[in-house]
């Protein structure tokens, strides 16, 4: 006798959804990822699937929605909750990193997403979301910079980039070695080498 499957509201299976989408990224190819994958990993049929999702992109367009929120809600109060600018960044940074580590599914995906020649609306939510990310950022630098921590004529946009190239670096280290074991041990080295260049000299 089959288990009896506990009936859930929208938002909750939406949310159950996207979370599998998520899983499923961090074990084999997003390319490959179909909703017959997506409907075996939360025991639904496919025609259950397409009752809460309209199509597969609107599918991908939750998952990005989720990692918007989840990961700038995150950065957010990394820094809001640090007492000066430069240990905001370091908070920030390794509040990033571990995000990728608990959720390896998400760079595989935005990446997977960036390699496709259209523009699409996914790829329009990952430029939403670094925007708002160099907006969080750029407050850092130009607040580092006010209190006088920072190298004289530093380009602080040229700093930003800097600041989340590290990461994708780090990022893309840890795709090729296929585990994120590492990832933070190495992340505070880097953002070590990261305040060195950015910092005023003692």
């Amino acid at each position: 006798m089959k288990p009896v499957r506990t009936r859930l509201s929208t938002e909750a299976r939406q949310t159950e959804i996207v979370g599998a989408v998520l899983r499923l990224a961090g074990v084999r190819s997003p390319g490959l990822i179909t909703t017959s994958d997506i409907a075996g990993a939360v025991g639904l049929s496919q025609g259950a699937v397409f009752r809460h999702f309209p199509t597969k992109d609107a599918i991908w367009l939750a998952v990005m929605d989720w990692v918007e929120d989840q990961l700038l809600t995150l950065l957010e109060a990394a820094a809001g909750n640090a007492v000066a600018p430069l240990p905001a960044l370091e908070a920030v940074f390794m509040a990033h990193v571990n995000f990728v580590v608990a959720w390896p599914g998400v760079p595989r995906l935005i990446f997977s997403e960036l390699q496709r020649a259209d523009d699409t609306p996914v790829k329009a939510r990952v430029r939403g979301l670094l925007k708002r990310y160099r907006q969080l950022l750029m407050g850092l630098l130009q607040a580092a910079a006010r209190d006088e921590l920072l190298a004289d004529g530093l380009d602080q946009a040229a700093a930003a980039t800097l600041f989340i190239g590290s990461i994708q670096g780090l990022v893309m280290q840890s795709m090729l070695a296929g585990t994120t074991d590492r990832m933070v041990l190495e992340a505070a080295g880097t953002f070590k080498l990261y305040l060195r260049a950015i910092g005023r000299p003692a």
